[in-house]
């Protein structure tokens, strides 16, 4: 597979720019309020890292360039997930990638669930979770310094700091799976890991969150994931022992969080915290797993004065089996980011997981999920292959870029942001349906320079390849084709005033 891929789509033709039903619309965009600049677009690394960062080269290299490089979607953020780990004696139950190991030794305890020293020297494996530390330095290696943006977050305690003995979560699913007393020993292991992954690495996390979607009823001991409950009233205690351990260690990382499931699950979360809890957190990170809430996010970070993540999503339309060249899940993405965007007005925009393993041709198990799917049950001679959702995402990421500005539209399909030193604007333009769009959009001070644009599509036939716009002034015309992506480039050459 070529690694320039997002270089090389063939042009698009224009065969089809006089339709017999075109729907016309005016798209009124709000110049004069731009957001906080954008910090860029990412991916969690966790299960898929674990995987296929120990996959033989070059297929490795090549999904990182893919994924990381400038040729490929340019993504500049990453989430490394520290691993709980289970008991080495538990028989395997999790899913292919979803046991990340932990960096403990198996505590010298009687019973083996207790006794781990963290400032024991023993206490430490730092060869485990080598896939996801290959990606690491692979990430350091293609993103410039000054983009580069990394967060560490948990799923689960290790083991021995659990009340079921397990990482999947207590027997009941709404009990706290956290050893009463032990915020403390789990603080001291989440920002020793995150420590010595810097030194090691030669990088820095940004952040840390030490808990995910952790108000939900999803974790349970038979679970074939990490995960754990967490109460309101656990999640402050854990927040204020980790405030505490990363202050008398001398740690610069800021705590994030809560990493909830979706923005109605979050406002119970920070309706119940503690004040001090609160005042610990200084990125709040909110995943988007329901539409309904948005709005009521962004006005929690403003009143606030906290920066606001969009840190978790992905979704598969129902009733779609896993088809790579469906455009389906590919619009039901870029609805997904509009619709996170311009409803939430995150600093960041983060995928779950950018590769999946292969799922079942079992219609009740298939799933169109990630943007590669791989095989990952054979790491030595690994296929994978580029889905729609793949080339719709490299719509936003390849053009909206770390520091650009968002600006609000009238039109709930499009996505305008603003370069504010360029004054580079670029549109996204999703269309769900079967018939085509005409969208008129005025660009500002257009008639003080030259204009030139760029158009980018992709649907059913076209993989970001490029079109010729149907018109490119001072009011540009935006002819969106059904079931598609477009992205328009538009650079304003300003002259003399």
């Amino acid at each position: 597979m070529g690694l320039c891929v997002l270089q090389s789509g063939a042009r698009a033709q224009n065969n089809d720019d006089q339709p017999a039903t075109t729907v016309s619309a005016v798209v009124n965009v709000d110049w004069r309020h731009p957001s906080q600049p954008f910090e860029g677009w990412g991916t969690a690394l966790a299960w898929f890292a674990h995987v296929t960062g120990r996959f033989a080269e070059p297929h490795r290299s090549q999904l990182a360039d893919l994924l990381y490089g400038r040729d490929g979607l340019a993504l500049n953020i990453a989430r490394y997930n520290i691993g709980g780990g289970n008991a080495p004696e538990t028989a395997s139950y999790l899913r292919p990638g979803g046991d990340v190991p932990g960096f403990w030794r198996k505590p010298g305890g009687r019973d083996g669930t207790d006794g781990w020293n963290p400032d024991a020297d023993d206490a430490w494996d730092w060869s485990a979770d080598a896939g996801q530390r290959w990606w690491l330095d692979a990430i350091k290696a293609r993103v410039a310094s000054q983009d580069l943006i990394l967060e560490a977050f948990s799923n689960s305690p290790p083991y021995f700091m659990t009340r079921s003995g397990l990482v999947s979560g207590h027997a009941d699913a709404l009990e706290d799976n956290l050893k009463p007393g032990f915020e403390t020993q789990f603080s001291r292991y989440l920002a020793r890991v995150t420590a010595e992954l810097e030194r090691r690495h030669g990088i820095r996390f940004r952040t840390l969150s030490p808990i995910n979607e952790p108000n939900t009823p999803y974790w349970f001991s038979k679970n074939t994931q990490e995960g754990a409950h967490w109460s309101p009233e656990a999640q402050s205690r854990m927040y204020i022992a980790l405030a505490q351990v990363l202050r008398a260690d001398g740690m610069r990382t800021e705590i994030s969080g809560p990493d909830e499931t979706n923005p109605q699950t979050f406002f119970v979360d920070w309706a119940g915290m503690s004040a001090d809890a609160k005042a610990a957190i200084q990125q709040i990170n909110v995943h988007s797993y329901e539409w309904i809430g948005k709005s009521g996010v962004r006005d929690i970070a403003r009143t606030s004065g906290k920066r606001l993540w969009m840190s978790e999503t992905d979704l598969s339309p129902a009733n779609v089996r896993e088809d790579i060249n469906d455009m389906r899940p590919a619009i039901a993405l870029a609805q997904q980011i509009i619709a996170d965007i311009n409803g939430m007005s995150p600093r960041a925009w983060v995928l779950w997981q950018a590769i999946e393993n292969r799922s079942s041709s079992d219609p009740k198990n298939s799933s169109n999920w990630g943007l590669i799917k791989a095989d990952f049950a054979h790491p030595e001679r690994p296929d994978y292959q580029l889905t729609k959702k793949f080339w719709a995402f490299a719509n936003f990421t390849k053009f909206i870029k770390p520091g650009y500005r968002f600006l609000k539209s009238d039109n709930p399909d499009t996505l305008v942001a603003e370069n504010p030193q360029t004054k580079e604007v670029a549109i996204v333009v999703v269309n769900p349906g079967i018939v085509s769009r005409r969208l008129d959009i005025r660009l500002p001070d257009a008639q003080r320079g030259k204009l030139t644009c760029k158009t980018f599509i992709t649907q059913a036939e076209d993989k970001l390849a490029t079109l010729k716009p149907t018109s490119c002034a001072a009011r540009l015309s935006i002819h969106s084709r059904p079931m598609s992506v477009i992205t328009v480039v538009a650079n304003i050459q300003r002259g003399n005033k």
